[in-house]
């Protein structure tokens, strides 16, 4: 009997789409391509054009690789990368022509559709939607490796490329398209794509705020115009969804992550909170004078509502006689007139000689919370429904009030995340400070150090003196704390998210954050006189261990006073009915720790017990996931990632983390970051419904379990070998990276060279730019050839399942696309910069043993083969992968040369070629760490 695939075959409609849209790459990168060559004969370079992949009538081989060659395919794969993106968004662009809002996955549409085909009526849809509250989290993680003037140009790049959809152009309008686009790649070719200095953490703030101030600001309004179309096209009424929005806010990373960051000092940290007021108030400024400018209703033609009159009115006694000079300009349009007063109320004055912008400093008439700006903006809202004028509202008041609900006037919530050792040291230097009997807190149990906390946290008094000389650790730990108290105290909590421990290994580790956080005068009193944190304590479980650990850590934490009084007061502040406990997941280091089947399942499965122990202390468990832009750090299809979640983890509320390249691939360019948040808010409401949560009997959770256990032993069995650091220095570009400069932050937490030092980062890219791309399956073929050999009902069960069980399917395609991005060829020829054969072998063989079973058992269940259930998927890679070859041995020679030299002692330029090789194998990949 023949095995039915665990995947449908695509319908011929989908086939067509999919033709249609490999017909349009190819067309696509031909004209970009086109363009291209002839900015490289103009410059004089007509030489390099033969080469250049897919219109070249040759590859390029490793004699033909120079620099500017190098430079020439970097282009040619970010160009490729940015038609792929735009042809997906036509399809979905046709789609919407068609009138098909329900068709394609991911989005409101179809999962509208599903809930309202699975019974729910529009009022339990709309209350569920209000539930929903989503948080991307920006990060500078050391993985995006161009430099920010290029990532502009390819932003103006991809608008012409939009423009040039369109068919109202004339045929000189066309000319003109096409003359700006050459003028682009000109620019692009002539700029350099590496930076030649590591970036400042500035830089990297400069970054993040284009996308929180020139990107998400439309974009959420995008998507609040594609949830209102997929209600009504179902034929619900979109009155229903009045104060009943999905919430999307976003956080940020840049200014407080200091883990193994030595540059984020407690300034750094108060210079970003800083920045990130100034741009969110210049945002909601900008937002209000554009309003003044719609809103000009007469008052001969309407009758100004009482509410709105005594608005002004109030307005006028705050801001006193200027407030005359501004209603004079507008005399008989009040609603003007009231925008105008709002506006001088923005804490904001911006730079005209200096160029530097700065918050107000009139505290008597500026806004001190955003809650403030939104009483007059709610207040403006109803005096027009007043008057009947309910389209300006929905244009032009509505967004204003929802980009002030997402923004506020802190732009993104920073998280302060420290490493727990750093705080054991803090400790013991603050003891020490203290002329305590016993000082060395690093060295204590966990008993005597839960006890000694304990007796500290009953008291919100600081013991430090003022100017006490503390050490390093404990002056720059409580440093940061000092800075987000002085902030907390002046403008609330909104602007911090969480304090956040890495590497929590037990709940001393939290309570210090306690401690450490008197001393900076953080902790407060509540009403009922129960000191309080208002900020929440966040374990960060990275490893498989802590992971473990994690609901017996979560037990010994929520039972602590300070815990619950501190997380009632959040609760209260922020106006939430329930106690909210967060818990960040790391997928990198869990990963780094044992491989991805043992990741994949202790984080589904520290899951589940963690949200068990949170339901029985009363607390509802927010999960922050630590996802990375690679398979093996927890990338993969974010609908398919929250569907594979386990029941009751989603809950409504999304946190994870966008980092390094993958924030360009996401949000550079609106319709893509719109596609992408929607996503993300779409499918928190659908796989938050009891019915689409992940559910598996015993004998599946013992078959995972042995899978985990088998892959584990596998996996660590390599890691673990004798002078396995040897090979994997020899045998992937590692030493390149450790001197790159792609981001602010070191590539190891101490410098030492040892695995445990290594960031999880630096440790996959190492292994992607040498198309091992091991982290992603190692120690999969082992497990399943074992499970098949030693239980076949299970392994059958296994094959069952992967079609019915949502974690079964994610998790196995994920690997599967780790091994379909593997390039043996290359991966060989990196081996063999490996000195020693012995060495080489003891290693290479398990590694190829392993690939060969992965992709035998990979076949065998899913059944049909991959290229009829992922088309996408082996035509980019196929695509890339021809052009790819020459450029991975050109960086091989390039390394032996660099390495034969004394890499520590090469001269630089021998070293920026290496960066560029590094920087255009990673658009070719489309990814690195």
């Amino acid at each position: 009997m023949t095995q039915k695939s665990t995947t449908p075959a695509p319908t011929a409609a989908q086939a067509t789409t999919q033709n249609r849209g490999f017909e349009k790459i190819d067309a696509d990168v031909n004209y970009l391509m086109g363009e291209l060559q002839q900015v490289m004969k103009e410059s004089g370079y007509a030489d390099m054009t033969d080469y250049l992949p897919w219109t070249g009538s040759k590859l390029a081989q490793q004699e033909q690789f120079t620099s500017r060659m190098v430079q020439a395919y970097s282009i040619a794969f970010q160009l490729l990368s940015m038609v792929e993106e735009n042809t997906a968004n036509q399809i979905r662009r046709i789609h919407e022509q068609e009138g098909d809002l329900h068709q394609w996955r991911g989005l409101w549409g179809s999962h509208l559709k599903e809930l309202k085909e699975q019974g729910l009526s529009e009022e339990q849809i709309a209350d569920a939607l209000h539930e929903v509250h989503v948080e991307p989290v920006l990060t500078a993680h050391p993985t995006e490796p161009k430099r920010i003037t290029v990532l502009e140009l390819h932003r103006e790049l991809y608008l012409k490329l939009v423009m040039r959809e369109n068919s109202m152009w004339t045929p000189s309008e066309i000319e003109d398209i096409r003359r700006s686009i050459r003028t682009i790649l000109d620019r692009l070719w002539r700029t350099g794509e590496i930076y030649l200095t590591k970036p400042s953490i500035e830089m990297e703030r400069q970054g993040i705020e284009h996308y929180l101030t020139s990107i998400f600001p439309t974009a959420i309004q995008t998507l609040d115009r594609n949830l209102i179309h997929a209600w009504e096209s179902l034929g619900f009424d979109p009155a229903s969804l009045e104060k009943r929005r999905p919430h999307i806010n976003f956080g940020c990373w840049v200014g407080g992550d200091r883990d193994g960051h030595p540059f984020v000092t407690p300034e750094v940290t108060e210079e970003s909170l800083l920045s990130y007021r100034i741009k969110a108030l210049k945002l909601h400024k900008k937002a209000l004078i554009e309003l003044r400018a719609k809103l000009s209703l007469s008052s001969s033609l309407q009758s100004p509502p009482e509410e709105l009159l005594d608005g002004i009115a109030k307005q006028w006694e705050i801001l006193g006689n200027r407030a005359a000079a501004m209603c004079a300009r507008n005399e008989n349009e009040p609603w003007r007139q009231f925008v105008s007063l709002m506006i001088a109320r923005i804490p904001v004055t911006e730079g005209v000689d200096s160029e530097v912008d700065h918050l107000s400093t009139d505290h008597f008439i500026s806004y001190k919370r955003s809650s403030e700006l939104n009483e007059d903006l709610e207040l403006l809202r109803r005096s027009l429904l007043r008057v009947n004028a309910r389209s300006i509202v929905e244009e032009d008041i509505d967004p204003a009030i929802n980009q002030l609900r997402t923004f506020g006037f802190h732009l993104a919530s920073l998280d302060i995340r420290q490493n727990s050792e750093v705080h054991e040291r803090a400790v013991s230097q603050v003891l020490e400070c203290l002329n305590f009997p016993e000082t060395d807190y690093d060295q204590w149990d966990e008993a005597k150090r839960v006890d000694f906390l304990k007796s500290q946290l009953s008291r919100t008094d600081r013991r430090l003196r003022h100017n006490a000389k503390l050490g390093e650790d404990a002056q720059k730990a409580i440093g940061a704390l000092t800075v987000v108290a002085r902030h907390v105290k002046r403008y609330g909590t909104p602007a911090l998210g969480a304090l956040i421990v890495s590497m929590t290994r037990t709940v001393s580790d939290l309570m210090a954050v306690y401690f450490l956080a008197r001393e900076a005068g953080l902790l407060q009193q509540d009403a009922d006189a129960n000191i309080i944190c208002p900020l929440p304590v966040v374990p960060l479980l990275e490893t498989v261990q802590d992971l473990e650990n994690g609901p017996e850590i979560l037990d010994a934490f929520l039972q602590l006073p300070i815990t619950r009084h501190s997380q009632r007061w959040i609760s209260d502040n922020r106006q939430r009915k329930d106690l909210v406990q967060q818990v960040m997941i790391g997928y990198s280091d869990s990963n780094k720790d044992k491989g991805i089947l043992a990741s994949q399942w202790a984080l589904h499965k520290g899951q589940e017990k963690i949200v068990a122990m949170g339901q029985q202390h009363g607390f509802r468990i927010r999960f922050f996931h630590g996802r990375g832009g690679t398979i093996s750090r927890g990338a993969g299809p974010t609908d398919r990632f929250l569907e594979a979640l386990p029941e009751a983890a989603l809950s409504y509320d999304l946190r994870t983390t966008e980092q390094g390249e993958v924030i360009a691939q996401k949000f550079a360019n609106l319709r893509t970051a719109t596609y992408n948040l929607e996503l993300l808010a779409a499918g928190t409401l659908l796989f938050s419904q009891p019915h689409k949560q992940t559910k598996y009997d015993e004998d599946t959770a013992a078959t995972l379990q042995s899978l985990s256990d088998y892959s584990a032993e596998t996996y660590q069995a390599l890691l673990h070998g004798k002078d396995f650091m040897s090979f994997y220095r020899q045998a992937t570009p590692i030493d390149v990276l450790e001197v790159s400069r792609i981001g602010s932050r070191p590539s190891r937490r101490t410098g030492a060279h040892s695995l445990d030092d290594l960031r999880a980062i630096p440790w996959v890219f190492s292994w992607s730019l040498s198309r091992y791309f091991l982290p992603g399956w190692y120690g999969v073929g082992s497990a399943l050839d074992k499970l098949c050999e030693s239980d076949a009902d299970a392994y059958q069960q296994l094959k069952d399942g992967i079609h019915s069980n949502a974690f079964l399917r994610y998790v196995f395609t994920n690997v599967e696309a780790s091994l379909i991005s593997v390039d043996h060829k290359v991966m060989t020829a990196f081996s063999e910069l490996v000195e020693d054969d012995a060495l080489r072998n003891r290693f290479i063989d398990p590694i190829n043993h392993d690939m060969q079973l992965a992709h035998k058992h990979l076949q065998h269940l899913f059944v049909a083969p991959i290229e009829e259930r992922r088309p996408n998927l082996v035509n980019t890679t196929q695509r890339r992968n021809k052009a790819l070859e020459g450029l991975h041995f050109y960086q091989i020679e390039l390394i032996k040369q660099w390495r034969a030299n004394g890499s520590d002692k090469a001269d630089e330029s021998m070293l920026n070629r290496l960066l560029l090789t590094v920087n255009a194998i990673a658009s070719g990949l489309k990814m690195t760490g």
